[in-house]
């Protein structure tokens, strides 16, 4: 394991008064146990309600292939779904989900 990680890293930052009052407020109340407990809980929680989105650059067969598999091994399935399973953009999806219903090997329930 890395020692740096393990050690964790010291982050300055300043905050307003007002802030920074409702942050002692509450640790007064005992929801954190200090100022470095809250903003380490807050660093968690955003980082939790970010999520990057990765798309793989696929030829348009190639994606199309990976796209009709993808709803063949599953008995139902939104195009958002597999866009986010597959990593590919969610427009290239809608058009090859409509080009496979036009092509009758895909059906929509």
């Amino acid at each position: 394991m890395n020692v740096a990680k393990s050690r964790g890293h010291v982050i300055g930052t300043k905050v307003p008064g007002g802030e920074f009052e409702q942050i002692q407020g509450l640790i007064e109340v005992g929801a954190y146990l200090n100022t470095s407990d809250f903003v380490r809980e807050a660093v968690r929680d955003k980082l939790a309600s970010i999520k990057v989105v990765k798309y793989r650059d696929l030829d348009y067969e190639a994606a199309k292939k990976e796209v009709l598999g993808y709803f063949k091994s599953r008995s139902e399935a939104y195009p958002s779904d597999a866009s986010a399973d597959l990593e590919l953009d969610y427009e290239l999806v809608c058009q090859i989900t409509d080009e496979l219903q036009r092509e009758g090997r895909l059906e929509v329930i």
